[in-house]
């Protein structure tokens, strides 16, 4: 453990405060303004249109619509919960404590439906399980049925909208139970098996306890993308809080329910949150020594090997593999798809402003590591908590919140006719980004930050070097790998955004993400494999570096 130096502790200015801080309070303000502006409409007096609106509109959302809203996006909470852990837990047990076939391929394979948006992986099985989908069509040729002579699960419901989230959502599991299992001494296993305990048995009482707080903030955050998407349960018809949203503002016109809803949608994003941190208790998880050494893999043989290579291998095969040969067999299949200069722009659309906004995450989380670095005060370690947050709100709630201060500035504008016009701006887009991905960010150079030793920043402050001097010239190079890493994430994170970018984006600007939408929205499932298709490619690469780097980690 390293102890801080004298110059790391800040040096106040004459006023009290300094500039590190202040932009670090003005940046956690900024985050914050979206979950404010949701949140007042829960008040009385505080609605958008005037006092006791606010009353009137939640009582009559709460009599009619908000307990299916409620009821659909707990259900598929609870469906993506029971699949994400069984497919996390047991797929990271497997390849950390067994050797089986192809263990070394699954360690990073498992974390490859990453890469795909689960509205995408929504509109390929929606084509491929159809009644005029190969799936049925084959049925019916081999055994000779007809219309309504046969019963087939239907996708488009609450239960198929569980299981797609499932598949694409489960690595989050998978990635912090493996880690948390390599990390546990290898001494606990030998010795419950040398107890006379058998492998599950082993498993239940020594293992699976131990990953606990991994395993519980896995969940977590598979629940939160679950309660934030969009595309998939619309074009499902399942109405959830977040659809209840869009149709409130969009559909009725009716800004105070729109954002009463979105307060309930943050409030339960916010219980999960506090649930996952309660049900730990005052229980501690703790690795034994310094280092821990590699747990020895059990060597798996006849029937029990292939059923472990056949668990992994599933979950890899329906969240990633076969959505993929779907939409290729979509691409491939189109003859009259005439996309032209229409594709490249919704192309540049996306790279352009996930670009934008990586850059801008990237020294916006410089400042604030940096900040966290040399303050040590309450002050900053909330500004920089409250930033991490963002990742926690749904896209939805980030649309609603940023729309309502946005649209009384630019009311504020047009009564004194400067003609400032924010919402639907590309800075507005932006913003929405940033307050939903920087958490990403600044996670990432935070870690690389914290590796930096403080001798070095002493010994470069010994040589003149300034705060700002130190950062460039000093930490800046260092940092190098961790904010490649952090724009990558963050630009991969907003190629597959939806709900903010199909709220608050430009007039005629569309992204891939919101071009996919639209076309399997009007069943042009064909015209949308190929910018589903590419939104897929963009983040593939990212994710397969990933993959690999954690694959061979404790190897």
């Amino acid at each position: 453990m390293h102890s801080s130096s004298p110059f790391i502790t800040l040096q106040r200015q004459a006023g009290g405060i300094h500039p590190l801080l202040i932009a670090s309070m003005a940046i956690a303000l900024l985050v914050g303004v979206p979950i404010i502006g949701v949140l007042s409409n829960l008040v009385p007096g505080l609605a958008l249109d005037g006092a006791g609106a606010g009353d009137a509109t939640f009582a009559h959302l709460w009599s009619t619509v908000l307990p299916e809203y409620v009821g659909n996006s707990l259900a598929i909470a609870a469906i993506v919960m029971v699949l994400a852990t069984t497919i996390g837990i047991g797929s990271a047990w497997l390849v950390v404590v067994f050797d089986f076939p192809g263990k070394r391929l699954f360690e990073w394979a498992l974390v490859l439906p990453l890469a795909m948006p689960a509205y995408v992986v929504a509109y390929a099985y929606t084509d491929f399980l159809q009644f005029s989908g190969p799936v049925q069509t084959a049925l019916r040729a081999s055994f000779g049925w007809q219309a309504r002579e046969y019963w087939f699960p239907q996708i488009r419901s609450v239960g198929g909208a569980g299981i797609l989230f499932a598949l694409v959502l489960y690595p989050y599991v998978y990635l912090l139970v493996r880690n948390a299992f390599l990390e546990r001494s290898p001494r606990m296993w030998d010795a419950a098996r040398t107890l006379g305990a058998g492998p599950w048995e082993a498993f239940f009482k020594i293992s699976l306890p131990l990953v606990r707080p991994a395993a519980a903030a896995g969940i977590a955050l598979a629940l939160m993308e679950t309660l934030a998407d969009y595309g998939t349960v619309a074009y499902f018809g399942v109405p959830t809080l977040t659809t209840g949203i869009y149709k409130s503002w969009y559909a009725f016109s009716d800004r105070i329910a729109a954002a009463q809803i979105a307060a309930v949608l943050l409030l339960t994003v916010t219980g999960l949150m506090f649930l996952e941190q309660k049900s730990r208790g005052r229980a501690r998880y703790y690795a034994t020594g310094g280092r821990i050494d590699v747990q020895p893999a059990h060597r798996l043989g006849g029937a029990a090997a292939w059923a472990a290579s056949l668990f992994c291998a599933v979950p890899v095969l329906l969240g990633f593999l076969l959505p993929v040969l779907i939409l290729l067999r979509l691409l491939l299949g189109e003859e009259s798809m005439n996309l032209g200069v229409r594709y490249f722009d919704w192309l540049f659309n996306t790279v352009a402003a996930a670009g934008i906004t990586a850059v801008i995450a990237i020294v916006i989380c410089l400042l604030l590591a940096y900040a966290a670095r040399v303050d040590k005060s309450t002050i900053q370690a909330a500004c920089n908590r409250i930033v991490s947050m963002g990742y926690a709100i749904p896209g939805a709630v980030i649309a609603v919140g940023i729309l309502i201060p946005l649209s009384r500035i630019d009311q504020w504008s047009a009564d004194y006719g400067t003609g400032f016009v924010l919402t639907g701006s590309l800075m507005a887009l932006i913003y929405a980004y940033l307050v939903r991905f920087m958490a990403v960010s600044y996670q990432s150079v935070q870690a690389g930050l914290v590796k930096i030793t403080p001798s070095m920043d002493a010994s470069a402050r010994s040589l003149g070097h300034g705060l700002g001097s130190m950062l460039l010239r000093i930490h800046t190079p260092l940092l190098w790998r961790s904010v490649v890493t952090a724009g990558l994430l963050v630009f991969v994170d907003v190629v597959k955004e939806l709900p903010a970018t199909l709220t608050i984006r430009p007039f005629n600007f569309d992204t891939l993400a919101v071009i996919t939408y639209q076309l399997a929205a009007d069943e042009r499932l064909a015209e949308a494999a190929l910018p589903a298709f590419t939104i897929v490619m963009i983040a593939f690469v990212p994710v397969v570096i990933l993959a690999r780097a954690i694959a061979r980690q404790n190897r």
